[in-house]
Parts: C-alpha cells; structure tokens; sequence
C-alpha cells in the first residue's frame, strides 16, 4: 500500500539516502522497524527529466544487503536460469508489465525503459528488490529471491533515527 509522506519521514528518507530525495510521491514499502525502506517516485524529476526508477530503495542497510549479493555473482545465475527456464522467465515479462502500467499510469516517459534490466536480464537487484517489496510477494520473482536472501537487514533496529533522538 503507498502512503502519503510525512514532513518526518522526508527528513527520514533524506539521512538515509545522505540527500534530499527527488520525484518523492509515496512510501511504498516499510521496513519492519517501522520507517521507510522503499519509496515510490514520480516518473519525472521536478524539472521534468525523465526518471524511470518507480521504486527506489531508501535504506542504506537493505542497499548494502543487495550489493553484497551483487557482488557474490547472484545477477549471472538469475540471468542464466532467466534463459533456461520458460516459467521464470514469463513471470519476469509479467513483472516488466506490470511495473511499466503503474509508472505509465503515473505519466508516459518518452521511452518505455526497463526497470533493473527487466524484462531479458537482471540488471540491478536494488530496483528488483525495490519493486518486490512495493508490489508484495509473488510479483516480482527475481526481487523476491532478492529479498529473501537480503537477511534481516533491520534486525539492528532503524537505519536513521528521527531529529534529536539518539
């Protein structure tokens, strides 16, 4: 479910992506500590540029976790059973779909661009995972393998603690 963001979870968001967010329209998915870890955004920038990142993962704790499986090669072998396996891979397409109509619902960009290399390869586990904890279990299924084998990266409470607390 997206949710209105409050002038506190901005400011949330800000510490945790170290900047101001951009296009920011909706929290999209919370961690189970309670803030924000994946935000929706608009399909432009406020000048207008393009911006084709409908989710985006906030918090620094579930970025580190998908970059340390990017870094273990998980990418290539999801990419290579993408090719062997026609089941996988139609529910990859359908994934692509899906993601594309909620951003196009939003505002049509020039070019329908892929989001994390969907729909033929895996590209980014940050947006894959983005895009499986906004659209729930079952949508995505490579951002769901994502996330599964992310680990509990709240487990050490939140990443970004409001104004003046410790």
């Amino acid at each position: 479910m997206k949710e209105p963001v409050t002038p506190e979870e901005q400011e949330i968001i800000a510490r945790q992506l170290g900047r101001p967010p951009r296009a920011l329209r909706a929290v999209a998915h919370r961690c189970p500590c309670g803030q924000p870890d994946v935000v929706q955004t608009s399909p432009r920038l406020e000048d207008g540029t393009p911006f084709p990142t409908l989710y985006y993962l906030t918090c620094p704790r579930a970025n580190a976790a998908a970059s340390r499986l990017e870094s273990t090669g998980r990418m290539r072998e999801w990419q290579a059973e993408l090719a062997e396996d026609p089941e996988l891979a139609a529910r990859y397409r359908a994934a692509h779909e899906a993601y594309l109509a909620e951003r196009d619902a939003l505002g049509e960009l020039p070019t329908r661009a892929t989001a994390g290399g969907m729909p033929d390869r895996v590209k980014c586990l940050h947006a894959l995972a983005a895009h499986a904890l906004a659209a729930g279990p079952g949508v995505n299924p490579i951002g769901d393998r994502a996330v599964a084998e992310m680990g509990e990266w709240w487990a050490s409470g939140p990443c970004a603690r409001p104004e003046g607390e410790a």
